[in-house]
């Protein structure tokens, strides 16, 4: 379909750096949302709880934060139950690389996470746009 006059051109590589860098804001954002609910529930039900209110939190409002700002398209309920799924991979991957970069590296273990997100965080943008955008992320 042709664009309408006056339109730009739909530039794959823009949109893309778009995608990238409005996914590195709204992980930040949707990070430190998660970080305050953990934060302001941490005295009334401990450590375990608030964390775990505040992960499940995170997950939703990272959903809705890839469909809506990152991504910018529409959401269903097949995605928004699927959407955790990329947490466990990105998980599963980052725990690799924590024990590969402690056990056989020896990197620092405080150090390590912060590895694990700079090699996990490509594969969660990809997998998370993969679900939201569908094949139209090809």
């Amino acid at each position: 379909m042709k664009p309408p006059a006056g339109a730009a051109p739909d530039n794959p590589r823009r949109r893309t750096t778009m995608e990238i860098l409005r996914f590195l804001v709204g992980g930040g954002a949707n990070t430190a949302f998660s970080l305050a609910i953990y934060w302001l529930l941490l005295a009334p039900l401990g450590y375990a709880a608030a964390y775990t209110v505040g992960f499940v939190a995170g997950i939703v409002s990272g959903f809705a934060i890839n469909t809506f700002f990152v991504f910018r398209t529409t959401w269903s309920w097949r995605k928004l139950f699927a959407f955790p799924l990329v947490h466990a991979v990105n998980y599963a991957c980052g725990l690799f690389v924590v024990w590969l970069c402690v056990q056989w590296l020896g990197v620092d273990a405080r150090v390590a996470p912060v590895i694990a997100i700079a090699v996990t965080l490509p594969l969660n943008f990809l997998l998370s746009r993969r679900l939201i955008r569908g094949r139209s992320a090809d």
